[in-house]
């Protein structure tokens, strides 16, 4: 799916505007019946209440209704909507979709958070309208805030895509009581107080169940908090000309459709499917390079040589049973070498340590070896010691696999990072490499284009996943497979989501994700 900044739509926007001739107020009425469509979709009662006994209801606030709040409630039952408008075009949006539902019958309150002298033209027109219908776009009163309350949907159109500050005042205020009441909550383009591009929260921002974002997708909504706050996006076409659209936008959400894996060949043999090379594995780290290698072996490579330290030979030789070539690591670093020169790709890293021999040898793979090489872990710590080796190699023959905090490390960025699209990119594009920033919806970069996952689950985040990862993306990477690491992205996800609907997210394990790759492979096939 392609995603598009905040400055391109607005910019697409002006031009459908201004040189394509239609009218704004068009797009605004468009934009909100695509609002009302989906708030009328909504089942009702909304999530806001819970029974405490066979008569008695908990408000989402916690608190327990009391009589005469059960009786209000239960009159505005049917349909009832609260409507929070900014005074610019996304409050616009609010106040028509106000209207709309009033027309149809239900009970609605259009409240303005904002200055009246910053209402934009168009918005200044969808109240007219509204009043023409009977309705009326009333000042918030913040001193009153119980008669916010008691609604089935709450419409948050407070601010769009253009907002760069922190909410501050009656729009923070506002912003946090969308989440107070007893129904849904609709969010129109982006929830508020998230940053389109970017999805941070600026200050404080409002968590939807839906949002319908207009014409295309925002990178906002799918990565970091705004991922979170998003709730289900629907995207909806408001009438801009699809040819406004630049082609090869800088940023995608991976999604099924978009993927494929080839058929091998029924003549194939191993030597056709890639030979891998992993090192990893140390003292009191032997999980980490079993996990690695059997998740390469899953990931069909046609041959993997595991090298570890003589003195963990013995157990991972035992944890790799017969699929793995386990190799104990000779004193002789040219040797190392050799065997991996050997291989079509290699993984540097999982439970590798940091000791002098580790960071030497890795070293002087990353300087000599010239097939493509995916570092993980340990490979990463001792890496961003020596960052420049990074620099030395040839463009694109390097992937990173960080976490936040070796990112971190490797980067010198602070955390919480702010802007993990942009710091992932920024980083790629100066290093010539491949990064793959893990986390909830990871991001894969290369060349200045970004790929956000859509596959993954909290259950994955346990000791181990990433390993699985780094030997996924071998596995795929030797078979010299187009888009490596965006399919390992995904399938490592889509893997870990079927092994959530197996043992749940609590119980489900590493080693259950292993089991798992044949089977998110074959829907790809």
């Amino acid at each position: 799916m392609e995603l598009y900044t905040a400055a391109q739509m607005k910019e697409i926007d002006r031009v459908a505007i201004e040189e394509r001739g239609i009218p704004s107020t068009e797009l605004m009425e468009n934009a909100a019946q695509a609002l009302v469509r989906e708030v009328r979709s909504l089942p009702i009662p909304g999530p806001g209440l819970r029974r405490d006994g066979p008569t008695a209801y908990i408000a989402k606030d916690g608190h327990l209704l009391t009589q005469e709040e059960q009786a209000e409630f239960w009159a505005m039952r049917r349909r009832s909507a609260i409507v929070w408008c900014g005074p610019g075009n996304n409050g616009g949006d609010g106040v028509a979709a106000a209207r709309m539902l009033l027309e149809m019958g239900w009970r609605v309150k259009c409240v303005l958070v904002g200055s009246r002298e910053k209402m934009t033209d168009d918005c200044l027109e969808m109240e007219r309208r509204l009043a023409e219908a009977g309705g009326m776009l009333e000042d918030f009163d913040p001193e009153n805030q119980e008669q916010y309350m008691p609604f089935d949907v709450a419409i948050d159109a407070l601010f769009g895509v253009g907002l760069t500050r922190d909410l501050e005042g009656d729009a923070a205020l506002a912003a946090q009581m969308t989440g107070l009441g007893t129904g849904w909550v609709v969010s129109a383009d982006v929830p508020s107080g998230i940053h389109a591009d970017t999805g941070d929260v600026m200050g404080t921002a409002v968590k939807a169940d839906v949002t319908v974002t207009f014409s295309r997708g925002k990178p906002g909504l799918y990565v970091g908090k705004g991922a979170v706050h998003s709730g289900r996006v629907v995207i909806a076409d408001i009438g801009v000309p699809d040819d406004l659209y630049p082609k090869q936008p800088q940023t995608m959400l991976v999604e099924r459709e978009m993927l494929s894996l080839p058929h091998r060949p029924v003549d194939g043999h191993k030597g056709d499917f890639g030979r891998l090379f992993i090192l990893a594995g140390s003292r009191g780290y032997t999980g980490a390079a079993a996990l690695c290698a059997k998740a390469a072996v899953r990931g069909g490579a046609g041959l993997t040589t595991l090298a570890v330290p003589e003195d963990v030979y013995p157990i991972l030789a035992a944890k790799c049973c017969d699929e793995v070539m386990v190799w104990p690591l000779p004193e002789d670093d040219e040797a190392v070498l050799e065997k991996a020169k050997g291989c079509t790709a290699a993984v540097i890293g999982p439970g590798l340590g940091q000791g002098e021999r580790a960071e030497k040898l890795v070293l002087k793979l990353m300087k000599e070896l010239k097939c493509p090489i995916i570092l993980d872990a340990d490979g990463l710590n001792l890496i961003s010691r020596h960052i420049n080796v990074l620099d030395e190699r040839e463009p694109t023959a390097t992937t990173l696999t960080p976490h936040d905090g070796e990112f971190v490390r490797l980067s010198g960025c602070k955390l919480p990072i702010w802007n993990r699209l942009g710091a992932a990119r920024a980083f790629a594009e100066q290093h010539h490499c491949t990064l793959i920033l893990k986390g909830w919806r990871t991001i894969a970069t290369a060349g200045g284009g970004c790929l956000i996952n859509s596959t993954g689950n909290p259950g994955m985040a346990k000791g181990g996943s990433g390993d699985v990862l780094a030997g996924l993306m071998g596995a795929l990477t030797a078979q010299k497979i187009t888009d490596a690491a965006a399919l390992a992205v995904w399938l490592h996800g889509r893997a870990g989501d079927l092994a959530a609907e197996d043992k749940g997210e609590y119980g489900m394990t590493p080693s259950d994700l292993i089991e798992q790759i044949p089977y998110a492979i074959k829907e790809l096939i």
